[in-house]
């Protein structure tokens, strides 16, 4: 059987499917508005660059200035982003450290 918590909904401005319940609650609430340092206006799908090195923990790895990110997906948090770079899966940044492309 079926279960509601079971159905995706294919998303396309990420290009990705995502659960149902995930695009009932964005629907709902609207969309967060989460801004980049220079006060942009970010949307899930964007594509941003670093402004800073970071070093990420758990990981031990810096990436650099100027590295490109793509796809990014907004949270519930308006000041964190999540996304995916090569070498690290499960990456969430924080928009102070990141400028729209």
């Amino acid at each position: 059987m079926a279960d509601e918590n079971d159905d995706y909904i294919y998303d396309e401005v990420t290009g990705e499917w995502r659960p149902a319940s995930e695009m009932a609650a964005v629907a709902e609430t609207g969309p967060v508005v989460a801004r980049d340092a220079a006060g942009n206006v970010l949307a899930d799908g964007d594509s941003v660059v670093l402004i800073k090195d970071l070093k990420v923990k758990g990981a031990n790895q810096t990436l650099k200035q100027g590295t490109v990110i793509k796809s990014i997906r907004l949270t519930d948090n308006p000041d964190e982003v999540d996304c995916r770079h090569d070498a690290i899966k499960g990456l969430v940044l924080r928009t102070e450290f990141v400028r729209k492309r």
